[in-house]
């Protein structure tokens, strides 16, 4: 029993002034017990009412039992159970590791609230209050909810110490360093869950968003495998699939994917499983399969914001884009996503609307500095937009901050990459490019930003093949920089036919060279023309001394086709 002193009644647990802007609590219905997850221990019943109770007991006992009987149907099948209220729901939800849905969480929120302001001992529902609000932020796109889940955390631990058996605790503040993308601390809270309690199964989900955000993907991968061991079901299978995603596994991403679908139950989940099979369609170049499942999803859970972003950007791929700035839009009003306002700014641009991306453009550096003041780590996103859009040394300094806290993620190489070949230092780029390529899968955008770099270095062998993979992987990848992709590939022209000459029938002394009038294609505008053969050939000459083994294609190949780790066993029944 916790021996910590209670505070009266009447306190009402943090942030709970008059004036704060609180979502309405659930009020439980009339006659349930208070929820389980409850510390407090009632006094010990006398004698006398011991025996009251036993004496109902056998009563009341006797007439469920009867009442069983009578209500069995003729058909000898099972009465439908009562359904649960949101609060049940959303606990069963997060005892699972699914997603709950937005209004149950609200409901959950509410009900914590108004228990912990006058239990305030009960350092598992101090817990409990604090994880839901870090899932509200990141559904609400709203950093104001990660204070409140801090205050509500360190309160449980205040109560009781993380030593004391209040991992879960420790646990949502993995989670919360997570959300505010401070992966270096959300691994250390992690890890030390994981080291006192191996078979503690809620932890992976935060290790495995935490050496992911590291660039740590063997260990990303190693937790996979062990949460699948320890947690089989839906929530493993779409973990199992996004690691394969994010491999560059794509049949396997999809095949797990489609399981995971398949065995949803519950509307957030389903459209969560559904959601994921859009984003592999999209990155597959697949727009109408992505609209599709896209609007499952919407089907499942009309609420699902991150659905709608998605469909919006497929519709434009398909140059819907009415129906684009629809779904942004509509997407923005349930959550203020700076990446939302990022694409949909994008959009804008793409088609002209010079005023109207410069306005999405305003509120992104607003929401942006919001997210700052109130401890999110907005470097990445502030860096690839200030790359594209703003002022490119500004995004290096912010980028390289980045490297240097060892968030060694793709996405942040080829932020950083990006950025220096923007602020005019491809030489620096490049090592950062070729990183993010052969780490973050198959990725349209980094292929195309590797592409452009060689192009730079008049590595024009290499900068054609990224190029055009970039455009295979996904041709519509950026409404701003797949018509870019194509305009430079164009100009670079098609390698010469016939490919390189050792690959040729040795000719007679007399034919010996390339025949007359054979010519090479034209280089890009202020770059000298590469040598015949160049493009084709894994080791061109051109470029300065020590760069031909960085772009060698067996090289880059082998590097980029990472050894395929064990896969997680599948569930009983599977």
């Amino acid at each position: 029993m916790d021996v910590t002193p209670q505070q009266p009644p009447t306190a009402s647990g943090p942030d709970h002034s008059p004036d704060a802007a609180w979502p309405l609590p659930c009020e439980p219905p009339p006659g349930l017990p208070p929820d389980p997850v409850s510390l407090a221990e009632p006094p010990p019943a006398t004698l006398r009412t011991s025996l009251r109770r036993a004496a109902f007991g056998v009563v009341a006992g006797a007439v469920l039992v009867t009442g069983a009987v009578v209500a069995v149907p003729d058909d000898d099948q099972d009465a439908a159970a009562p359904l649960p209220g949101p609060v049940s729901r959303a606990m069963s939800a997060t005892a699972a590791g699914s997603p709950a849905s937005l209004a149950d969480l609200t409901a959950l929120i509410g009900d914590r609230q108004k228990w912990v302001g006058t239990h305030p001992s009960d350092a598992r529902s101090w817990a409990v209050l604090g994880s839901a609000y870090v899932e509200q932020g990141q559904r609400a796109s709203d950093a104001a909810y990660y204070t409140r889940a801090e205050q509500a955390l360190k309160r449980s631990l205040d109560v009781r110490p993380g030593e004391r058996g209040n991992e879960a605790a420790w646990v949502g503040l993995a989670s919360l360093a997570n959300a505010r993308r401070d992966y270096v601390t959300a691994k250390k809270w992690g890890e030390t869950v994981r080291a006192r309690q191996p078979g503690q199964w809620a932890v992976y989900p935060e290790l495995i968003d935490a050496y992911n955000g590291l660039g740590d993907y063997k260990s990303a991968t190693k937790a996979v495998e062990k949460y699948a061991a320890l947690r089989s079901g839906v929530p493993s299978l779409g973990l199992t699939a996004q690691m394969y995603r994010d491999r560059g596994w794509r049949e396997d991403a999809l095949a797990t994917a489609q399981d995971a679908a398949n065995r949803a139950k519950t509307p957030a989940e389903k459209a969560a499983c559904l959601s994921r099979l859009g984003e592999l369609a999209w990155e597959r170049g697949e727009p109408e399969e992505a609209v599709a499942q896209y609007g499952a999803a919407l089907r499942a859970d009309p609420a699902h914001h991150p659905s709608l972003a998605g469909r919006a950007r497929a519709l434009a791929a398909l140059g819907r884009t009415d129906e684009a700035q629809r779904d942004y839009q509509a997407a923005l009003k349930r959550s203020p996503d700076p990446a939302y306002l990022l694409e949909l700014g994008e959009l804008y641009e793409s088609l002209g609307l010079d005023g109207d991306s410069a306005d999405q453009y305003t509120k992104l550096r607003e929401a942006l500095a919001r997210d700052k003041a109130r401890g999110v780590d907005a470097s990445l996103l502030l860096g690839r937009f200030e790359a594209a859009h703003g002022d490119a040394a500004a995004a290096v300094g912010l980028l390289r901050a980045e490297w240097d806290r060892g968030h060694h993620s793709a996405a942040v190489a080829d932020a950083l990459g990006w950025a220096l070949h923007r602020s005019g230092d491809p030489d620096a780029a490049l090592e950062y490019a070729e990183r993010a390529v052969d780490s973050g899968g198959q990725n349209a955008s980094y292929a195309y930003h590797l592409g452009m770099v060689q192009r730079a270095l008049k590595d024009f062998g290499p900068a054609r093949r990224h190029l055009e993979e970039a455009l295979r992987t996904n041709p519509q990848f950026s409404p701003l920089d797949a018509p870019r992709a194509q305009e430079a590939l164009d100009a670079l022209g098609q390698p010469p036919a016939g490919g390189p000459q050792d690959m040729r029938p040795a000719a007679p002394p007399a034919a010996a060279g390339p025949e007359a009038g054979q010519g090479a294609p034209d280089a890009p505008a202020g770059e000298p023309a590469p040598a015949p053969g160049e493009a084709a050939d894994p080791a061109p000459a051109a470029g300065p001394p020590g760069r031909q083994a960085k772009a060698a294609a067996p090289k880059a190949a082998a590097a980029r086709t990472p050894a395929k780790p064990s896969a997680p066993q599948p569930p009983a029944g599977r």
